[in-house]
């Protein structure tokens, strides 16, 4: 049997210009082991951004009980920075208040106070191990 390595396909870093904010789970069915593995993959997705050059940029929420750590998307302006961040960030545990996350995002995030691009195309990229514990609260109309 061959490695699942050898069969990964690399493929060119981004150019586009992005603004791209991770939502992360760190609810206490997600584990610290779960959350670890999650960093480390959001440290290698970064590092396809062109954010060095500017015209990406990165945030990240986290979400357990409430919003948890946040770095808005002007917060760091290159990929060693970036991942240096995502690698301090904690798991803390408690429920899956997506809810609460989403609106962060739509409410705080999406501003440019908190360094969103109004000519620059937004994506949201939601990494979580479960269901909401509010689903009504999460459904897209």
């Amino acid at each position: 049997m061959q490695n699942s390595e050898q069969w990964c396909v690399v493929a060119p870093p981004m150019r586009c210009p992005l603004d791209i904010i991770f939502v992360v789970d760190e609810s206490g069915t997600m584990g610290p082991r779960n959350f670890a593995n999650v960093k480390s993959f959001l440290s290698r997705l970064v590092s396809r951004l062109d954010i060095d050059s500017g015209k990406t940029r990165v945030g990240l929420v986290t979400f357990g009980d409430d919003v948890g750590t946040v770095y808005n998307l002007s917060a760091y302006t290159s990929v060693s920075s970036f991942q240096s961040a995502i690698m301090l960030v904690r798991h803390a545990g408690g429920t899956t208040n997506m809810a609460a996350a989403f609106e962060y995002v739509r409410k705080t995030m999406l501003t440019s106070a908190a360094g969103d691009r109004s000519n620059v195309s937004n994506v949201v990229v939601v990494i979580t191990d479960g269901a909401s514990d509010s689903p009504s609260a999460t459904r897209v109309s």
